[in-house]
């Protein structure tokens, strides 16, 4: 899917999130990655087979 150089990491690759913004809706809270993830706002996850990564923000220090 990805045609960028150089290539963009997996789907399932731990740097997942690296990859190019290919489609972004701000006003909907997401955007479509080129490894077929949708990243929405809160740092959540939908990974192209279906299955869900619960946001994951670092705490804001106090």
């Amino acid at each position: 899917m990805c045609s960028h150089t150089p290539t963009c990491p997996t789907a399932y690759s731990a740097d997942r999130e690296a990859s190019h913004v290919i489609s972004s809706h701000p006003d909907q809270g997401w955007s479509l990655l080129c490894n077929g993830i949708v990243l929405f706002e809160d740092t959540g996850l939908l990974l192209p087979d279906g299955s869900v990564v619960a946001p994951h923000r670092a705490p804001v220090a106090a």
